[in-house]
């Protein structure tokens, strides 16, 4: 067997054993039924988890005993891979390029706007369905408590160098 080879068996078996946390993870998250935040994350999570799996194992198949066919697999199922990361990594820049801030005098933090952001994240935002989601996230997180031990009046909550999550509460 080729360094080649060897190398790739290596790294294969490397992705082969992170994929079992990612497969776990995404099991744990599937059995926490009581936060709607995770929700979107659950069964994404388990399917990479797998999608990884099944790809290190037919490369680390393939370049251990030399199985030309697994390897021609892998390789195409590593480039659509990468193909759909670069996609979504785009996309997710494109979304959230703009952030609807602006300065206002006497204030430690942004203001926002909706008007900022872009036209796809706004729709998304805006649909009831979404926002009901955002809300439930939002209610069952512990900012809010947070906030109200942390500045006592409106001065010091004015004053202060806040998230953009934080000033939206």
């Amino acid at each position: 067997m080729g360094i080649s080879n060897n190398i790739t068996a290596v790294l294969n078996f490397v992705a082969l054993l992170c994929s079992i946390p990612i497969i776990a993870a995404g099991i744990w998250l599937a059995n926490k039924q009581d936060n709607a935040c995770i929700h979107l994350f659950r069964w994404p999570v388990v399917l990479l988890g797998f999608l990884i799996l099944l790809v290190s194992l037919a490369g680390f198949v393939g370049a251990y005993w030399y199985k030309e066919t697994l390897l021609a697999f892998y390789l195409c199922c590593m480039a659509i891979l990468i193909g759909l990361l670069l996609i979504v990594l785009v996309f997710a820049f494109v979304v959230t390029r703009q952030d609807g801030s602006y300065y206002v005098p006497g204030r430690g933090y942004k203001e926002y706007r909706l008007d900022g952001y872009s036209t796809w994240l706004r729709d998304h935002v805006v649909d009831s369905k979404s926002w009901r989601k955002i809300r439930a996230c939002l209610a069952d997180s512990d900012v809010c408590p947070k906030l109200t031990q942390q500045y006592i009046t409106a001065d010091q909550f004015f004053a202060a160098h806040i998230s953009p999550l934080q000033a939206s509460i």
